[in-house]
């Protein structure tokens, strides 16, 4: 059997995962925090059919060899995180991170997880939730509680969270965000809802205080904006389909030179 059947057809498979991955940052274009993702490939094995440096009947060596390669597969689908644009709202609980740095979420099971999303909410218990309504995490894996009588909430560069309270006009501290970083953030565990989770390939968060140690401070009053770039993301859709388009043909030819050979007469 021809192998170029086999080959046309990984071809056709990486370039379908491309697409979809392609569509999936498509589809993210406007969701807060979100970093888009970058698929990756790798060629497969080869089946030598002459080694490189191979002796010929003549003395000599074979300068090169003839090594058939057997297709491609998709080696990693990586988020990429960029910068994504900053967006003024003025909302006193939209922050942004303004560098390096993901916030820290108290999930339902205890554990923690990680998001550049900064569009938060209060919930019915006045703690500083995601949309979701999951808690954000201070210093030391405290919640931060607004006040029922507040009237105003200013979050500094640091992360520390001040509130005004009634007719008061004194600023009372209720807590600090803290930001942490990995050591590979690409190795971070997506799932949804803008979150993120540690494995092993992430390494352990290491926390700090914003706007030091290389950390991003922070920005109140604004969100960022996904990272995904509608017109890279069109040429790259438009590349993979014609990819996908010629490893078709490729299909098609071989097609043609089986029905050839299988119409042959002696």
């Amino acid at each position: 059997m021809i192998r170029s059947l086999y080959i046309a057809a990984t071809g056709m498979e990486a370039q379908n995962t491309n697409i979809e991955v392609i569509s999936n940052n498509l589809a993210n274009v406007h969701t807060t925090g979100f970093k888009r993702s970058k698929a990756d490939f790798q060629d497969l094995m080869y089946q030598q059919l002459r080694a490189p440096g191979m002796a010929s009947a003549t003395g000599t060596n074979s300068p090169t060899g003839i090594q058939v390669g057997l297709g491609v597969r998709t080696a990693a689908v990586s988020k990429l995180f960029t910068q994504g644009d900053f967006v003024q709202t003025g909302n006193d609980l939209d922050v942004t991170i303004e560098g390096d740095g993901l916030f820290q979420v108290q999930m339902p099971d205890g554990s923690v997880a990680y998001t550049r999303a900064g569009n938060f909410k209060t919930d019915n218990q006045g703690r500083i939730t995601t949309s979701d309504g999951y808690p954000i995490a201070g210093s030391t894996d405290q919640i931060l509680n607004v006040p029922a009588d507040t009237r105003k909430i200013h979050v500094a560069e640091d992360g520390t969270v001040t509130v005004l309270q009634g007719n008061g006009n004194t600023p009372n501290k209720i807590g600090q965000i803290q930001t942490v970083r990995f050591i590979n953030n690409v190795g971070l565990d997506a799932i949804g809802k803008n979150l993120f989770k540690q494995t092993a390939s992430s390494g352990q968060p290491i926390a700090s205080v914003p706007g030091i140690n290389g950390y991003g401070a922070l920005r109140q009053g604004s969100i960022e904006m996904s990272n995904v770039n509608v017109i890279e993301e069109m040429v790259s859709m438009i590349a993979s389909q014609r990819a996908y388009e010629f490893n078709s043909k490729a299909i098609q030819a071989s097609d043609e030179m089986l029905q050839i050979a299988n119409n042959l007469r002696r």
